[in-house]
């Protein structure tokens, strides 16, 4: 599980790549990593090491944080985290959440 996935195929999309395009890109920057796990990584359901933020922050030209999403540090931590993970689980929201979105 990860929680830049979303990101990582927003700002792919953004850019009018395809996965086997990032995914060459990231292979010429040095990982070795195939459009099957470009595809993982994007559905959360691989773990990405801290490290290799660095990868796609230099290739998207952005900010390691612009991988994350945005959250509202004022909420509660706990109650964010587990409403991320939620999302990136089942991508939705868990029913407990609802007031939750209205602060990000």
């Amino acid at each position: 599980m990860n929680l830049i996935g979303r990101q990582v195929s927003r700002l792919r999309y953004q850019r009018g790549w395809t996965q086997d395009m990032l995914a060459d890109k990231l292979q010429l920057a040095g990982w070795m990593i195939s459009r099957s796990g470009v595809s993982k990584i994007e559905g959360g359901l691989m773990y990405v090491p801290d490290f290799r933020l660095l990868y796609f922050a230099y290739i998207f030209q952005v900010n390691v944080p612009a991988l994350f999403p945005e959250v509202n540090l004022r909420s509660p931590i706990h109650e964010t985290i587990l409403r991320l993970v939620h999302i990136e689980q089942n991508g939705t929201t868990h029913p407990g959440a609802r007031e939750l979105d209205k602060e990000f």
